[in-house]
């Protein structure tokens, strides 16, 4: 038995609005889009244009700095629109959907057989390799690295978030083989997290390196999870896959063909009926979301990582969840004098609602406050379960010193690992921009 690692800070956020284990079945919709800015640090060239005919698996766009690194449609049909926005910048691929479905064959040899060159060259190709993501930086991994280990999440613990042990009751085949897979790519060991109070289908896994986690988000980042089983140095790498991820990748191998059917969790307080959906990766976010409403925000992911996205968006490709929460703009004369607010919650305690712990609210965007200069406070370490101090690390990145970042932990981090520390911030920084800023000058740097 796997030894349970036990966290003690972070912050549970109870939102109401969580998915009932029921699954409705999306039926096939009219269009499907990749959006390259949904890939970080990717320049797309295109592959395609108006007009033509592509397959599930069929190769869009390439990036401009790794060409042989592709992103692929998910569905069969027509290419119907390529949207561009500032500069010509490429938006989304958008492809009209077959009505029946046609698919790329992909050549897979028996995985006994195949080297760790094989297996590259049939994620590349298929246009999956993007589901590999590099730590430090967080963005796609390069095919010519060979990690020290890979990561994988087996479960999500922020806000809302969909229980994976519901969403694979039916991927225990392709994980396996998916596993398989990933054990090729590194001559380290490949690491399966999971939740120590809600083990599931995934302790079933037996061809993995498991690992037990046990207590309040982010317990399920996966940066936090490596932070603690085998830490990033510097000059070292890891791989990591988000679980969802790796049963598209294991479905591949299985099938020879690209199949990004996913289930997706249809959360937050303006969703009449939370639920699971099956879709494809790409599909419109009104064909999930059913009739739009007025003052709301629709977000692709959670409340604390995710992007807003219109009611005329697609479902992100890396996306398990969607939340819909209430966008209203009223403002609260004096709000912050009246304590006896118990629908109001706040970590500082100051509203008496801090005295019903198990109460599940119904939060809005509003900030409550501008940006102001940094506190030094301490607040921060209370919700980061990991040996940095998050405070420095940012004033590191502001000020641009290269030495500073790398000793406070910047090859450790990435956008979402910091996200409970933004919510948590009395100063409304925009934390995960900032970190994603130091990343990407160390990017340049090194």
């Amino acid at each position: 038995m796997s030894k349970v690692i036990k966290l003690k800070k972070g912050l549970d956020l109870r939102l109401v609005g969580e998915a009932e284990k029921t699954l409705d079945k999306l039926p096939l919709s009219e269009s499907y889009a990749v959006c390259p800015t949904e890939f970080e640090g990717v320049t797309p060239k295109l592959l395609v244009k108006v007009g033509d005919k592509v397959k599930a698996g069929t190769p869009l766009f390439f990036n401009k700095y790794k060409q042989e690194i592709l992103f692929s449609s998910p569905v069969s049909g027509e290419v119907s629109a390529i949207n561009r926005g500032e500069k010509r910048k490429v938006l989304s691929v958008v492809i009209k959907a077959d009505a029946v479905q046609e698919y790329e064959n992909f050549e897979i040899k028996p995985l006994e057989q195949s080297s760790s060159e094989d297996i590259k060259s049939v994620l590349l190709s298929s246009g999956l390799w993007p589901m590999i993501i590099q730590r430090p930086y967080g963005v796609i991994a390069d095919p010519m690295d060979t990690p020290k280990s890979i990561f994988v999440s087996g479960f999500d613990s922020a806000p809302l978030a969909p229980d994976m042990n519901f969403v694979l009751t039916e991927q225990l085949d392709n994980l396996r083989t998916g596993f398989d897979v990933l054990s090729k790519l590194t001559s380290g060991k490949v690491h399966l997290s999971l939740n120590a109070k809600a083990l599931g289908v995934l302790d079933a896994i037996s061809n993995v390196e498991k690992h037990q986690f046990q207590g309040p988000h982010p317990a399920g980042n996966v940066g936090v999870q490596i932070h603690h089983i085998d830490p990033i140095a510097k000059g070292e790498m890891v791989w990591t896959v988000g679980i969802q991820d790796l049963a598209i990748i294991g479905r591949l191998f299985n099938t020879g063909k690209v199949d990004m059917t996913k289930i997706v969790a249809l959360t937050g307080g303006e969703v009449e009926k939370p639920r699971y959906v099956q879709a494809i990766a790409g599909a419109p976010i009104a064909d999930i979301v059913g009739a739009n409403k007025p003052e709301v925000r629709i977000i692709n992911g959670n409340v604390l990582t995710g992007k807003t996205v219109a009611y005329d968006g697609y479902l992100g490709i890396y996306n398990n969840q969607i939340t819909v929460i209430s966008d209203n703009a009223d403002y609260e004369m004096l709000g912050w004098a009246k304590p006896f607010r118990p629908k109001r919650f706040s970590v500082a305690k100051s509203y008496f609602s801090w005295l019903c712990p198990r109460k599940r609210y119904n939060l809005d965007t509003h900030m409550n406050g501008g940006p102001r200069a940094f506190v030094v406070t301490g607040l921060y370490e209370q919700y980061l379960p990991m040996d940095i101090y998050p405070l420095y690390l940012l004033k590191a990145i502001l000020a641009e010193d290269i030495d500073k970042m790398e000793n406070l932990g910047i090859y450790e981090v990435v956008e979402e690992d910091l996200a409970l520390c933004e919510f948590v911030d009395p100063s409304k920084s925009e934390m995960q921009e900032i970190v994603r800023r130091g990343i990407n000058l160390m990017i340049k740097e090194n």
